[in-house]
């Protein structure tokens, strides 16, 4: 274990948990079980022939790198898993309780109301820009602190990796589709009328025109999984991200505030989640990053030696540790 670091005893720890509930909880809605927990099994003893190999130090760059990166590998994989997997602990979506509650919170459903009242496509691809903008927010904060300083980049790649391990967590067993709900089928489940609007807004024309609009719905359609609305993971990873950009990469920590911004209120505008996905998201995020960075402290004393000092931008250290 002494090659091991906090990251890859998250990312093991995530693994063989979600392996032994499918054990244990499994039913007819998981029926290739065996195989699933065979494969959980399976890349928990990948990672660590990956974390062994990579140690003894007779391989380039390459491997170095995957050893570093792979938990980046592994969050659309795992994501999408979390869609299989829901109905163990919940029958349907639960997606009638956060409309109720919307309505009781807001007299209305923001998610189908904002962009309706702003149907522009300059409106639209501003935010549409700004939500796929998370996906160059996970990958570029990542580089730029894999380049600049590997404690820093260790420190983010933690906290970033297990703020997502919870929202998945969260999503085995709180299903949530979100707004788009009103808009398709989701296997059985049907809304009940009483919480069915009277009326459900069309896209505006305008705003299907944006290459942005175009994009997601493309990543959407292959990527997406139903039952992971609430807390919204791009909140909480977008405002992890800005944590390590105010923290480390200072001179795009502004700019980087803003987009973040935007691309909380984007969730709502773009009806991929209801508004309190957005305040879930957030408190996601700060519980996270406090726990994370404690448990980092017992256990990775080197990265928490970057966590305590807090080095800003520009600092270089070795290359490899």
């Amino acid at each position: 274990m002494r090659h091991y670091r906090f990251i890859d005893v998250a990312t093991q720890g995530y693994v063989a948990l979600v392996g032994l509930l499918v054990l244990i909880f499994h039913n007819e809605t998981v029926p290739q079980w065996r195989w699933l927990v065979l494969g959980h099994l399976g890349l928990v003893g990948m990672i660590h022939l990956l974390i062994c190999e990579e140690a003894t130090g007779r391989h380039g760059a390459l491997l170095r790198f995957v050893r570093h990166f792979y938990p980046i590998m592994l969050y659309v994989p795992i994501y999408n898993e979390t869609g299989h997997l829901n109905q163990m602990f919940a029958t349907g979506m639960l997606d009638p309780w956060f409309i109720r509650m919307e309505e009781r919170l807001f007299g209305c459903q923001p998610s189908l109301l904002f962009m309706d009242k702003l149907p522009y496509l300059w409106v639209s691809e501003v935010f549409y820009v700004s939500y796929f903008s998370y996906y160059i927010m996970i990958t570029g904060c990542g580089l730029a602190l894999y380049r600049q300083d590997r404690r820093q980049f260790f420190h983010y790649i933690t906290l970033v990796s297990v703020v997502f391990y919870a929202c998945f967590l969260v999503y085995i067993f709180l299903p949530v589709v979100g707004p788009r709900i009103f808009y398709r089928d989701f296997g059985d489940f049907d809304l009940p009328a009483a919480v069915m609007p009277t009326t459900v807004p069309d896209f505006p024309a305008a705003v299907q025109k944006g290459p942005f609009f175009q994009i997601m719905a493309l990543i959407y359609h292959h990527f997406e999984t139903p039952g992971a609305a609430f807390p919204s993971s791009h909140v909480a990873v977008a405002v992890t991200t800005l944590y390590f950009s105010w923290r480390y990469i200072r001179g795009i920590r502004w700019a980087h505030a803003v987009v973040v911004v935007l691309l909380c209120l984007s969730t709502v505008y773009c009806r991929y989640h209801y508004a309190v996905d957005i305040p879930g998201g957030l408190v996601m995020a700060g519980m996270v990053i406090w726990a994370g960075n404690h448990l980092m402290r017992r256990w990775d004393g080197r990265v928490a030696e970057a966590v305590e000092v807090g080095q800003g931008e520009g600092k270089k250290v070795e290359k490899k540790l």
